[in-house]
């Protein structure tokens, strides 16, 4: 592939870094403490997903969230701090693609109702499929250099 500047595996590599520095932006912003300690997060996600027009949307949060809110309050957070860093250093890269595009799909249909949050997951799954079906590990990751998943 005929390129400016970087080769295509290099471009791929950029892709997906700047995937990884998002989700890695995503953990950052977070008030952790409020959601460790006061609920905020997931008692907001709740709130959303009572309201929401899918009734599977509802009940599957009241059977896997509702009932464990803490835990799954640090299943989200260090999940999105996991995927930002696996991304970007590139370590088990096709794992944290397709995790991070699951996550993202949740998070789309959980906010079906708001815009900015369909543009921003919409296109962060965008990013996972390309960079994963491209093997955006072939070049400066960690995958690369232990051989892993070429």
């Amino acid at each position: 592939m005929d390129t400016i500047w970087l080769t295509g595996a290099e471009w791929l590599a950029v892709l997906r870094i700047g995937l990884g520095l998002w989700w890695l932006e995503s953990w950052r912003h977070k008030d952790k403490k409020g959601w460790f300690e006061r609920g905020t997060g997931i008692a907001w996600a709740a709130d959303v997903a009572q309201k929401h027009k899918w009734n599977a949307v509802r009940s599957g949060f009241s059977t896997v969230v509702a009932p464990r809110p803490k835990t799954m309050a640090y299943v989200v957070v260090y999940a999105e701090l996991a995927l930002g860093l696996g991304l970007i250093v590139g370590f088990l890269t096709p794992i944290a693609l397709v995790g991070g595009l699951l996550l993202n799909l949740l998070y789309l249909v959980l906010m079906i109702h708001d815009w900015a949050e369909q543009g921003q997951n919409a296109m962060m799954a965008l990013i996972s499929l390309v960079a994963l079906f491209a093997m955006s590990w072939q070049a400066w990751s960690v995958d690369e250099a232990l051989g892993l998943f070429l």
